[in-house]
């Protein structure tokens, strides 16, 4: 085997991350819905699956040199199944191999399972993972962060819009959005999910409550039939919505180009595709005018081949963050700077803010803005305190 100049890889570990918290993921528990045995909840809401903790999968990769590249994957349902690919069918094949090619080493890892048909879901969420990890090392024996390897940064902050108002009551909420908003933040979200006395009517209130100078989103959680959705974000255009995420089950193609041609903001769409095999059919049927990538599902090589795919159909590209310990935002945030038409990243504020402390190096996010960390590779390394979370096998 040809012997990179860089390195070689000896090594590569993963670990599942579990860190308790007080409220779920969306805020407290509604009537109905509890935590169950495994420590997971349905919303009612949009009838999806929840941990009560953050979970998440780690990966490290050590070089035969033994520098360390770090990565992150979606890890919030199951995460055993991501870790036992990466054990049993990924790792041990990328052992060896030159660090300099992670590109390279993604396109092997898909191809190994493509022909029984793992085009997505945990096979690629694991392939992503140790995308991640690639990069990082790549960017350490370089001594370039992931953004230069890219090809550039064009960003040296992003703009940050409030993800979710996770309070029991709308006034409550409506308090939160204007605590936000007195941060310096110009951007939020709010979940239909949990819009408990209707979403037009939590749209209105919010509006009053932030004035018209903020841009407000809905995520509609894929709850409603095209006709359906199409007659909702009508009515919340009155109170000047930037843009609908997810109106219609992702699997529905037909429904979301209905969408999109029915209503006169943006659809946003896809925080739970993975490819460009997933995106493509999608551009081409005109479903949104804003991608969401989330990088826990894409990993970097992914990711970026979505925002240029994006770029090509001039689509606005607004990046998901899922519960993460900060390993793959550091890389979402290091990505995204390399690319165009970037109105805002996703801001979980519940998640990041608080295991912010799990990472090293200068990542925050303050007054409206994302500052992307720096640094080779990520810029991030996990700290010794996020291994006493790690779950014991």
């Amino acid at each position: 085997m040809p012997r990179d100049p860089l390195d070689s890889i000896a090594k590569i570990e993963s670990f599942i991350i579990s860190i308790p918290r007080d409220t779920p993921y969306l805020g407290p528990l509604r009537e109905g819905e509890f935590i169950n045995e495994k420590g997971y909840l349905i919303r009612n809401g949009n009838r999806s699956i929840y941990p009560s903790s953050d979970l998440s999968v780690i990966i490290k990769v050590t070089a035969e040199s033994g520098k360390v590249g770090w990565g992150e994957t979606y890890g919030i349902a199951a995460p055993e199944a991501v870790k036992a690919i990466i054990d049993n069918l990924l790792a041990p094949t990328l052992i060896g191999k030159p660090v300099g090619q992670p590109a390279v080493m993604f396109e092997d890892m898909y191809d190994m399972m493509r022909v029984r048909g793992f085009f997505g879901g945990y096979y690629v969420d694991a392939i992503a993972g140790i995308d991640i990890a690639l990069w990082d090392l790549f960017g350490k024996c370089t001594n370039l962060s992931i953004s230069e390897l890219l090809g550039g940064r064009r960003h040296h902050t992003l703009p940050a819009y409030v993800s979710g108002l996770p309070r029991a009551t709308l006034q409550e909420r409506c308090d939160m959005a204007q605590d936000w908003v007195a941060k310096g933040y110009r951007a939020i979200k709010f979940a239909a999910a949990v819009s408990d006395d209707g979403i037009v009517t939590e749209m209105a209130a919010l509006r009053e409550a932030v004035g018209p100078g903020v841009d407000l989103m809905v995520d509609l959680h894929w709850k409603f039939e095209a006709s359906e959705a199409i007659r909702l974000i009508r009515r919340l255009e009155e109170h000047n919505l930037y843009f609908a995420e997810a109106p219609c089950q992702p699997e529905d193609i037909e429904g979301q180009a209905r969408v999109a041609r029915g209503i006169g903001v943006p659809l946003a769409l896809g925080e739970e595709w993975r490819t460009v095999y997933e995106v493509r059919p999608r551009l081409t049927a005109a479903t949104c005018g804003i991608i969401q990538p989330e990088i826990g599902h894409t990993g970097i090589t992914s990711f970026q081949q979505i925002g240029h795919m994006a770029q090509a159909f001039h689509i606005k590209i607004i990046p998901h963050a899922s519960i993460s310990v900060g390993i793959f935002m550091a890389a979402s945030l290091q990505a995204t700077a390399a690319l165009q038409r970037v109105p805002y990243h996703e801001y979980q504020h519940s998640i990041f803010d608080r295991n912010l402390r799990f990472v090293t190096g200068d990542m925050a996010c303050a007054e409206g803005h994302y500052t992307i960390p720096t640094g080779p590779g990520l810029g991030v390394e996990p700290t010794e305190e996020l291994f006493q979370y790690v779950v014991a096998e």
